[in-house]
């Protein structure tokens, strides 16, 4: 499954909004999990890291 996403700026960066369609998919509340990104083979990959959020 794939989806084209366009980047927001944000401050001097930019900014991937990840809606809740892609969320659900991946098992992520953003209120208490927090995700992991990697890069492999010029491929960001983002999953539901085993941290969550602290308050």
């Amino acid at each position: 499954m794939t989806f084209d996403r366009k980047l927001m700026r944000n401050g001097n960066g930019w900014a991937l909004c990840i809606n809740s369609t892609m969320l659900k998919l991946i098992d992520v509340n953003p209120e208490v999990d927090m995700v992991k990104y990697t890069i492999e083979n010029e491929k960001l990959i983002i999953t539901k890291s085993d941290k969550k959020i602290e308050k």
